[in-house]
Formats: structure tokens, C-alpha cells, sequence
């Protein structure tokens, strides 16, 4: 059986689920139509043939049995490399067999197939809608390896004919899904640059080759990918020591130690960027009257456009454009540092916070007051740049001024509308590294509850918009 790392485990599972829901699709269909068809045809309606409830103990034979046959004759391996021919015979081996199956439960079971009409169809089906999946899951794959900006950035390090030689081993399918930023070898650069390097191109992996670099260059490099929060793979065959949240996994069939401060790929986290997308949706629509007395009442209020939008650093530090409602003047930003100096900060370290701020206008504290202004921040949840829940994004200028190399594993998450800090304390929190402590404790303790737990504090508080600035 070929090895599978734990997120192409994952991938298998999730596309394994889709070709279930295929092929009871298939007979559903199968059976909507037969009636239409036989009296298109003028065939008369033969007794026991009433339909796909009558096929329920073929439902459960097919649907959950197809998958691992189709596993079985390689149909999930390499979807890039094989001709679309190939996994149609792939698929036509499959339901023969599972035909064979169904047939042999029929015959030793003295179960009676009441609508063959029905089985037939859906079996045709099963192989149309399958190649088109087939089809779809390559086009997406590909899509996905031509798109540079959604690529995995990553940095490998090692010495130039091992990288060589990993790169080339590794398959395409995985190799395509990253953007290799640097080639580096550890014994040639300073770790300040190593570091550099890091957040400059907001890596999200750093991938560990270096066989015949000092154990003490090496463990200062992983210490600057844990305090950041970035995932480290060390080959398994190179290390032999004991660290924090240690973890043993696959990168194209080769074994890996890699060193995680993150939740990884699970269906929790699958679920929660679901949640993420189908809240978000729901919510807009929802909400879509406050839009509209929000724009009119911005419009009337100060000249200028209804929305604000700053550039703000998402996951690992990659940059995205944030949009709120505007409740300070257009000048807003060429005014801070004035502020600052006249009135100062109530935050301490690299971030701003003032309640009683002079940019804002009248009609903006009324947004701020019931978070209003937040709202259009769902559209960056519906694109995938923030989630419901996780660390607020901050400006690239206050991200820069970070003191701290631990304080920006806070974006090794995506960031979120709503956060332990604010469902909690609603911003009566005045010190950064406290506030830091409250997101890398949500980060270290993170699940699909906590998240519903912090959605449900947060509505509360936002309808009485208790300590809101």
C-alpha cells in the first residue's frame, strides 16, 4: 500500500466522502427518472418496482464500498500522471466488481432486486459523474500550481545537490501546491538573516535537509520557527532529540519530524473554515440593513467613501486588504502619529488604541459602540482571509514595531473578527503582552468548541457593546 503523509491522508478522505455522495447521488437521480423514461417509452408499470427505497440494501453495499475499491485499483494515486482513459478503466474495474458484490449478496442473501432499471442507470451514472470529478479535481490541482498567490511559501534548507535532490523526488501533485522562496544552507548565513528571511516572505513551513550542519545552528534555526509559529520538518533520519509538540509525518512518501505549534490538518480545522464561510454568508444577509443605514449615514455624515481599507498582516504575515465601515475622517491616518504625541496611547507596546480618538466623527462611535463598523469584515472571511474567530489583524507598521520574536507566532493563525481578548474583555486590556498571552493561549488550546464558546461570548457583548472603542 503506497505511504501517505497526513495531509494528503486528509485530501484522500475528503475526496473519498465527495465520490460516497456521488454515487448515492447517482441512484437518486437514477430513480427520479425512471418513471418519466418507462411512460416516455410506454412500458407498463411492473409490480415490486416501486422505486429507490426498494434499493436501500444496495445503498448500503455501493456507497460505502466504492471508495475503497476505487483505492484499491489506484484510482486516488497520482491524479496528474495518468490519462483521464486510465482512470476510466480504473472506474469500470471498480463497478464490476462491486456489481459482482451486489449480484453475490442478491444470490447467497435471496434478496430481490426490485428495479434493475434503476441499478442500471445508476451505475452509468456512477462512471459519468466520477470521470467528471476526475476531471474537475485535476483542473483544480493544476489551477492551484499555476496560481502563485495561493501557494504554501516555504523555505528549504539544506546543502545544494540534497535540495536538488528533494525537489526532484518529491511528486508534483505536492511539489506544486509551494513556492519555494529560498534554497538555503544553514552554515552560510547568520541566523538574524535566517529570521530575516522568514518573516520577509511569510513562510508558513521551513523544511529541514541540512545532514551535515551543527546541531547547535540547527536548533537555533527550529527555536526561531517555533517562537514564530511556524511549522518546522526535520528529516526524521537527522535528529535525535526531544522537543515540544514533536510529530512524525510524510512528505512524498519520505519521513519527516516536524515540530508544530499549530493546530494541524483535521477535519476540525476543515470544519472551522467551513463555519467560517457559511456563518460569514449568513451573517451578511442577515445584516444587510445595517449596510445600508451604515453607507447612508457615513455618506452624511463625513465626505469621503464609505468603507476604510488597510493593508493588515494575515497568516505568517502575508498581507491582505482590510475592510471596515469608515468612522474617522479621510486624513485619519496622516493624523496618527499628531495623536499620538498630543494624547497618547492607552495601549502599551507597538499598538494603538485611544477610546475617546478626535478622528473619529459622530456617527463613527455610534458604529464602534455596537462594532457596526466591523461588519464588512465578513467579506474577508467569505474570501479566506480572516476567520470568525483568531488574533485581530494588525496594521504592517504596528506588526514591524514588534519587540518580541514571540510575539508574532499571533500569525501563525489566521486572524479573526472576534478573539479571547474581545469576547472577554471586550479592549479593557491595556497591555500588549497580556494581550498576546490571550491569543497564543487560544492557539495552544484550540478546538471547533472554543471557537463556538468565543461566537457566543462575543454577541453579548457586542449588543450591549460593552467596552467597545
Amino acid at each position: 500500500m503506497i505511504e501517505r503523509g497526513k495531509r494528503e491522508t486528509f485530501s484522500l478522505q475528503v475526496l473519498q466522502l465527495v465520490d460516497a455522495a456521488i454515487i448515492w447521488a447517482s441512484f437518486w437521480i437514477a430513480s427520479l427518472f425512471r418513471d418519466p423514461i418507462r411512460n416516455l417509452l410506454g412500458l407498463v408499470e411492473m409490480e415490486g418496482q416501486s422505486g429507490l427505497s426498494d434499493l436501500t440494501w444496495v445503498l448500503f453495499v455501493t456507497v460505502p464500498f466504492t471508495p475503497i475499491i476505487l483505492e484499491i485499483f489506484g484510482f486516488y494515486r497520482k491524479p496528474l500522471h495518468k490519462r483521464l482513459s486510465t482512470s476510466l478503466v480504473q472506474i469500470v474495474q471498480t463497478l464490476l466488481v462491486v456489481a459482482l458484490i451486489v449480484g453475490m449478496f442478491a444470490i447467497f442473501g435471496r434478496i430481490e432486486v426490485a428495479s434493475r432499471w434503476i441499478l442500471g442507470a445508476a451505475f452509468l451514472l456512477m462512471a459519468i459523474f466520477l470521470m467528471v470529478r476526475e476531471y474537475a479535481t485535476r483542473a483544480i490541482i493544476l489551477q492551484a500550481i499555476r496560481a502563485e498567490d495561493a501557494k504554501e511559501a516555504i523555505i528549504i534548507a539544506g546543502g545544494e545537490k540534497e535540495i536538488a535532490q528533494f525537489v526532484k523526488e518529491t511528486p508534483d501533485e505536492v511539489r506544486g501546491s509551494w513556492k519555494i522562496v529560498e534554497q538555503i544552507d544553514l552554515r552560510e548565513i547568520s541566523v538574524d538573516s535566517f529570521e530575516a528571511k522568514i518573516k520577509e516572505a511569510s513562510v508558513a513551513r521551513v523544511i529541514f535537509l541540512a545532514k551535515h550542519t551543527e546541531f547547535g545552528l540547527l536548533a537555533k534555526a527550529v527555536e526561531i520557527c517555533e517562537l514564530q509559529g511556524i511549522e518546522a520538518w526535520i528529516s526524521a533520519g537527522f535528529i535525535r532529540t526531544q522537543v515540544a509538540r514533536p510529530d512524525f509525518d510524510l512528505l512524498g512518501g519520505k519521513p519527516m519530524l516536524v515540530l508544530r505549534s499549530t493546530p494541524e490538518v483535521s477535519w476540525a480545522v476543515f470544519g472551522k473554515d467551513v463555519l467560517d464561510r457559511i456563518g460569514s454568508f449568513i451573517f451578511i444577509s442577515l445584516t444587510l440593513p445595517f449596510w445600508i443605514v451604515a453607507a447612508i449615514g457615513i455618506k452624511l455624515s463625513s465626505p469621503g467613501p464609505i468603507f476604510f481599507r488597510q493593508n493588515r498582516a494575515g497568516r505568517y504575515g502575508k498581507p491582505f486588504t482590510m475592510y471596515k465601515f469608515r468612522t474617522m475622517g479621510t486624513d485619519a491616518e496622516a493624523r496618527l502619529k499628531q495623536v499620538k504625541d498630543e494624547v497618547g496611547n492607552e495601549m502599551s507596546g507597538p499598538v494603538f488604541k485611544l477610546e475617546n480618538d478626535p478622528r473619529i466623527f459622530p456617527f463613527g462611535k455610534f458604529l464602534r459602540k455596537f462594532s457596526i463598523d466591523e461588519f464588512p469584515q465578513m467579506l474577508n472571511v467569505l474570501k479566506g482571509d480572516m476567520s470568525l474567530v483568531g488574533p485581530r489583524p494588525l496594521p504592517l507598521y504596528e506588526v514591524d514595531q514588534f519587540e518580541r520574536m514571540e510575539h508574532r507566532r499571533r500569525l501563525s493563525v489566521k486572524p479573526g473578527i472576534t478573539c479571547e481578548w474581545q469576547a472577554g474583555g471586550r479592549n479593557s486590556i491595556t497591555n500588549f503582552d497580556e494581550w498576546v498571552k490571550m491569543d497564543l493561549d487560544y492557539i495552544d488550546n484550540w478546538s471547533l468548541w472554543l471557537d463556538v464558546k468565543l461566537l457566543l461570548k462575543t454577541i453579548p457583548a457586542v449588543l450591549f457593546g460593552s467596552g467597545a472603542k
